[in-house]
């Protein structure tokens, strides 16, 4: 008599085999939902992410949609539970992105001037209280995004290691969102002093967003490891090398403009371990944030 659990045992073993290639092929679908890190006016990132959308359509051959998130933790928690399949997330916003979904890949990373680097720009009302960083002290200082790179951790920890400015306690800050509302607030006399990316700030200038003979720069943070192009690591593996091929290697200057670089390079997690360090210097805990 053939033994049943034997049978029984087997016939999963076969079942489980059977079902191993299905699974290393990944997921292939045929629209890719991709989502642009919401530090700007979302209707202004998707007006100017049009040729993004043309160019990974015809490259990959898929229906592109393009995200915008309410704030940089509804784009983590999308990402989290696969409702997005790539996303280009803000350097902190990556590392709390990791923290939470592990198989999350980074794959690429913008390069400006040469460089996979950026910085955040200190900047105050040209006519405020505010003439150097020493004065904001006692005072407000706006920062965009609690999860955000260059206008939140990056300044946050260059105020304390340069001038030993803690935020607990040395300063007020006020998180208002978005780059362009902590440049437009500083502008205004809302608040005397912020930070935000150089790179943002400059396009602001540029498309006269705001005005730069009201405002002051007071300073410039360290260089930062620029925003990385992420997926989802349960895609297939084709799927997976022409999504990494078309940021690599994307020349169109219309396409690149979008997210304020001159191109990408490859990059892995290891490139970002540097800001989880920045965290522990100003003791955030990763769990609670984002």
């Amino acid at each position: 008599m053939i033994n049943r659990r034997i049978l029984l045992g087997g016939a999963a073993t076969a079942f489980a085999l059977s079902s191993l290639p299905a699974f290393a092929q990944g997921k292939d679908p045929s629209k890719l939902r991709v989502a642009l890190l919401p530090d700007e006016n979302a209707a202004t990132l998707i007006q100017n992410a049009q040729p993004l959308k043309a160019y990974l359509e015809k490259t990959l051959e898929k229906d592109i949609e393009l995200i915008v998130t309410t704030d940089y933790s509804s784009m983590i928690e999308a990402m989290r539970f696969g409702r997005i399949e790539v996303a280009y997330f803000g350097p902190f916003s990556y590392v709390l992105a990791k923290s939470r979904a592990p198989g999350i890949e980074p794959f690429a990373v913008g390069v400006e001037k040469g460089k996979p680097t950026y910085q955040s720009i200190l900047i105050a009302q040209a006519d405020g209280p505010v003439k150097v960083a020493g004065d904001i002290r006692g005072k407000a200082f706006g920062f965009g995004d609690q999860a955000s790179t260059s206008s939140h951790l990056a300044p946050r920890a260059h105020l304390m290691k340069k001038y030993g400015l803690d935020g607990s306690k040395d300063y007020k800050p006020v998180h208002l969102g978005t780059h362009d509302a902590v440049a437009r607030a500083v502008q205004n006399g809302q608040i005397p002093a912020g930070a935000l990316s150089e790179a943002i700030y400059r396009a602001l200038v540029e498309r006269k967003t705001i005005d730069e003979s009201k405002l002051r720069q007071i300073d410039l943070s360290d260089p930062i490891p620029n925003y990385p192009m992420t997926m989802q690591g349960d895609l297939a593996p084709a799927l997976k090398d022409k999504i990494r091929k078309a940021f690599l290697e994307v020349k169109d200057p219309a396409v690149l403009k979008s997210f304020r670089v001159e191109g990408f390079a490859a990059t892995d997690d290891k490139a970002y371990d540097i800001l989880r360090e920045t965290a522990k210097i100003l003791d955030l805990d990763l769990a609670k944030m984002g």
